[in-house]
């Protein structure tokens, strides 16, 4: 049984552990409250743009010939974009989307395509390099606070892979916030805009979608140059939007899963506080039972 001064020195260890992670997960829950608010700011913008492309896409006759809208009749390399943090102590956050770009990378390969990488966010590159992966574009240092220029800078690097025919499909891999105790992944198609999630909607721009004709297309929009042009001049904005859409979601899932983490080791640092106490009561109460026999053992030495 460890004596009463180890036991302590390791009950103090713990709780100054536990100081810290009470520390991390306040400073999360504060990077958080203003994440949300930057998502709820965006959402809304996000969204129209994303409806608009898509009510252009449908009222075009024919997608442009023009080569970010051109689709490849065969497609043998995708690029795939894995949104991570910076930083690590934030549980499965980081994990879940490598598993999952992997997991793609293999069906991909499988099927005879080969795969680009691309990665934000620090863990996400050294995981990929350590792994023997070469990483075409790393974009880490803004993951806590990104802005929308990190967004166009990874934005061109991806279109001008697309239209160089240097990959032939783009998809992005990011956690979803939820709430701070939930995330999901999330996988998303950008390019070709044909293939792109975008085009598949939901429910609620469905409902605002009533107003159309035979042909499916709104009724009460008129497109003023045509579809075309427009679509091609929204096209890079929405993967843009859509770029910066997941960083955004991907920093507010973070903040939430280091708030969890840090939280969970907290009370976890509790626990152990508590067995360590009982554990430190233990070895007092064996010394004082060995210093009573001791003395009794001399007094009746004495008789």
């Amino acid at each position: 049984m460890s004596s009463q001064r180890d036991v302590k020195d390791r009950i103090d260890s713990v709780k100054n552990i536990r100081q810290i992670t009470r520390a991390m997960e306040m400073v999360a829950a504060a990077r958080l409250r203003r994440a949300e608010q930057r998502i709820q700011a965006l959402r809304p913008y996000a969204d129209a743009l994303r409806r608009m492309t898509r009510q252009a896409a449908e009222a075009a006759d024919n997608v442009p010939n023009i080569p970010i809208l051109s689709e490849r009749d065969d497609q043998h390399t995708v690029g795939l974009l894995l949104v991570t943090g910076d930083r690590g102590l934030a549980g499965a956050f980081n994990s879940q989307i490598l598993r999952a770009g992997t997991r793609a990378a293999a069906e991909d390969e499988a099927e005879g395509r080969s795969v680009v990488w691309y990665a934000s966010g620090r863990r996400g590159v050294s995981s990929l390099t350590f792994r023997g992966l070469d990483v075409a574009g790393a974009y880490t240092g803004f993951t806590d606070r990104p802005s929308y220029a990190d967004a166009r800078h990874i934005a061109e690097d991806l279109v001008t892979a697309y239209v160089d025919d240097k990959i032939d499909r783009v998809e992005i891999f990011y956690n979803g916030y939820i709430s701070p105790l939930v995330q999901e992944v999330r996988r998303e198609t950008l390019l070709p805009l044909q293939e792109a999630t975008i085009l598949e909607g939901d429910e609620d721009e469905d409902d605002d979608d009533r107003d159309r004709d035979d042909s499916g297309h709104h009724a009460l929009v008129e497109y003023e140059p045509g579809p075309e042009e427009i679509l091609q001049r929204l096209v890079p904005d929405y993967v843009e939007i859509s770029i910066y859409r997941a960083l955004l979601e991907s920093t507010a899932s973070e903040h939430g899963a280091r708030m969890t983490a840090m939280r969970n080791a907290s009370q976890n640092a509790g626990e152990v506080i508590d067995d360590l106490t009982l554990e430190m009561n233990r070895a007092r109460q064996a010394e004082i039972t060995q210093e009573i026999m001791e003395v009794v053992a001399g007094a009746e030495a004495l008789v």
